[in-house]
C-alpha cells in the first residue's frame, strides 16, 4: 500500500520518537539498522522528513535525528506519509491506471473509494505519540 520509501520513513521516525523520549539523538547509521534499511536509502528519507519538519538534524560529534518531545505528540502518521509518497495513496488508481475518476472509473474503483477514506482518517488521527509508545512498553515492535 505505502511505497518501500514511505514504509522506511514510518519506522524511522518512530524510532526516532522512541529515542527522542530518551532524550537521544540517532544517526543514520543506528536508524537503518534498526528499520533494516540500506543506509544510502534511508539518509534520503532522513532528508525529506527534516525538509517536511517531521524530524530535526543536529550535526557534529553529539549531532544526529532527533524530535522535539513536546511535538511527537502532533506529528501524524499522515504528515511522514505526505512527507515520502505525497498524496498519491488518497488519488491514485488502486490498479494503477492513468485516469480513474468518477467519470472514468476502474472495475474496483467505488470499492476502494471506502477504503481511501477509511485509510486517510485513520493516518490522520494516529499520532506519532501513538506509535512511538507502543514500542517503548513493548506492545509492537519495529523488527521481528
Amino acid at each position: 500500500m505505502f511505497s518501500k520509501a514511505c514504509e522506511y520513513g514510518i519506522k524511522a521516525a518512530i524510532f526516532i520518537a522512541t529515542k527522542s523520549y530518551e532524550g537521544k539523538r540517532v544517526s543514520p547509521k543506528e536508524i537503518a539498522q534498526e528499520i533494516d534499511s540500506p543506509q544510502a536509502f534511508t539518509a534520503k528519507i532522513l532528508q525529506a522528513l527534516v525538509k517536511n519538519d517531521v524530524v530535526s538534524s543536529v550535526k557534529g560529534a553529539y549531532g544526529g535525528f532527533e524530535i522535539d518531545r513536546n511535538q511527537i505528540a502532533s506529528i501524524k502518521l499522515s504528515q511522514i506519509v505526505n512527507a515520502i509518497d505525497g498524496d498519491a495513496i488518497y488519488n491514485g488508481c488502486s490498479l494503477g491506471l492513468h485516469a480513474c475518476d468518477e467519470a472514468h472509473p476502474c472495475p474496483v474503483h467505488d470499492k476502494f473509494k471506502a477504503i481511501r477514506t477509511n485509510l486517510k482518517h485513520m493516518l490522520e488521527n494516529t499520532s506519532l505519540e501513538e506509535l512511538a509508545l507502543k514500542i517503548k512498553y513493548g506492545v509492537s515492535f519495529l523488527k521481528v
